[in-house]
């Protein structure tokens, strides 16, 4: 037994190294790219009218209705997504690339996450172009459907455009189990036992294996997820719209008041940035330098798997908007990746390069610094044992909202693959699962769930390239009619004729 598992971990990491690092990387960056060219930088062109339209229009009753059966509201939408990539990752990930590709890592964080935008944007305008209604009256979305329907309509691709709607939906499946679950409460117990409980917690135990601090923060988070879960995308959704915000903006402030603790590091801080950007051959104490490799795919990596541009997750919550106009949604995905990147995760950046364990002369660790308690060491420098708490409750709630999120996409995969009343299964097998993950202590599930999560990339990449013609056709007739007020035009809204008009017909209208 002992040898297959073994076996199989040295298989998941070279599967892993190539969809992560070799693969996915470059067709991930290398869509973004496409998609920003085919819609003439849509991201910075039309800055002011996304801007407006999402951020700048958050009190917009528009945003926030939810009068319409089987749907959420844009702004809910959003928040829904936000819980699911705004987690762990933003934490611990960030300083795990600064301390494995150095500051320079940051920059490509950017980079990828600008490229990303326009994926996002891409994924969120074919999600609401070729959803339709499921069983429960409830939209049904994401890249199944246009895999199916979109790449599937292209003469010969029929059938391989149905195999890679359900090879996407497999992966979604089998990650949303591990990292969507298990390994966010994973993180989450580990992070309240480490600042709360840190004395006693191995001091009671059942048997020989199982702890009863973790088995208890366990049980606890089943069933307040089980509250929620069972509810449904509607009372997630409810929930999402409350607590994102919420621990969003409590995290920045936190993070602002470190950085101002420490502003007379942020202009070296932000130097150092783009100083080591493209590498670092100097050694130093026998420690060997970092080389542009590392800081290309550690920042690369840490900005595609932060926001999830490219993965074909959060597309499946926005597809439950009630927008008529993709381009509308889409909008709100460009964000998206706009405040879980540019400035969540560039908010970890500085509090870790600003605490004094980087050396940024260097660009290297200090030693004995660790990746997974590096924020957590910064706020306590500013704040005492409060900072490690601070961190504590940061993460339970990014981690628990994140996993809130993915029981929606695993939901949303079992549906298309069998049906909305296995859907209702899965969701009580998800919640049962969360108290294994605050238990088990084998890595091998968390190494399986990343690379299953990677692996959604590439059907859903596929996707979203062959159809990049029709993202172009909608947006260039959104942006004719909306922006250039040409009303001759008939909107672009769906591929299903029934729901083209219906929709039409609301947006002539000015439902929309």
């Amino acid at each position: 037994m002992e040898e297959f598992v073994n076996r199989l971990t040295e298989i998941n990491s070279l599967v892993n190294y190539y969809v992560s690092e070799k693969i996915g990387i470059v067709l991930l960056i290398s869509t973004g790219v496409l998609l920003t060219i085919i819609t003439g930088f849509f991201q910075v062109t039309r800055f002011k009218l996304w801007w407006s339209k999402t951020c700048g229009g958050v009190f917009d009753k528009g945003s926030h209705n939810k009068k319409e059966k089987g749907s959420v509201s844009q702004f809910q939408a959003l928040c829904t997504a936000l819980a699911s990539t705004i987690g762990t990752g933003n934490i611990a990930g960030v300083a795990a690339a600064i301390c494995l590709g150095g500051p320079g890592a940051i920059f490509w964080m950017w980079v990828a996450s600008f490229f990303g935008m326009m994926t996002n944007f891409s994924e969120n305008v074919l999600g609401i172009y070729y959803r339709r209604k499921n069983a429960d009256g409830e939209w049904s979305g994401g890249a199944m459907y246009y895999l199916r329907d979109g790449l599937g309509s292209y003469k010969g691709f029929k059938i391989p455009g149905r195999v890679l709607a359900f090879i996407f939906s497999c992966f979604t499946i089998l990650a949303s189990f591990g990292i969507g679950n298990m390994g966010q409460v994973n993180k989450i117990v580990l992070n309240i036992e480490s600042a709360f409980f840190g004395d006693i917690s191995g001091s009671y135990v059942i048997g020989d294996r199982i702890r009863v601090i973790p088995l208890i923060i366990g049980i606890c988070l089943m069933v307040i997820a089980g509250v929620i879960i069972i509810g449904g995308l509607k009372r997630i959704a409810a929930v999402a719209e409350r607590v994102v915000p919420f621990m969003a903006i409590a995290y920045i402030l936190g993070a602002l008041a470190v950085c101002i603790a420490n502003i007379t590091l942020i202009p070296q801080a932000l130097a150092s940035i783009f100083r080591f950007a493209f590498g670092i051959k100097a050694a130093l104490g026998g420690t060997a330098g970092i080389v542009i490799r590392d800081v290309i795919t550690q920042g690369c990596k840490r900005g595609v798997y932060s926001n999830e541009a490219g993965l074909g997750s959060s597309v499946m919550v926005h597809s439950n908007s009630d927008v008529k106009e993709p381009v509308k949604q889409g909008m709100w995905g460009i964000f998206e990746v706009f405040a879980d990147t540019f400035i969540v995760c560039t908010m970890t950046a500085l509090v870790v390069l600003t605490s004094g364990y980087i050396d940024l002369k260097t660009g290297l660790p200090k030693d004995g610094v660790s990746d997974a308690t590096l924020v957590a060491k910064a706020f306590s420098n500013v704040f005492g044992k409060a900072g490690e708490w601070f961190i504590a409750v940061a993460i339970l709630l990014f981690a628990f909202t994140t996993v809130l999120g993915w029981s929606h996409y695993g939901c949303k995969a079992v549906e298309y693959l069998i049906s909305t009343k296995a859907a209702r299964i899965y969701r009580v097998i998800f919640v049962l699962l969360i108290v294994s993950g605050a238990v088990m202590e084998s890595s091998l599930a968390w190494d399986l769930s990343d690379t299953f999560n990677g692996l959604m990339m590439i059907p859903n990449l596929i996707g979203v390239i062959s159809l990049f013609p029709t993202v172009r056709k909608i947006t260039n007739n959104y942006i004719a009619r909306k922006v250039k007020g040409n009303t001759d035009i008939e909107p672009v809204l769906s591929y299903d004729p029934k729901l083209q008009q219906e929709h039409a017909e609301l947006v002539r209208n000015g439902a929309e």
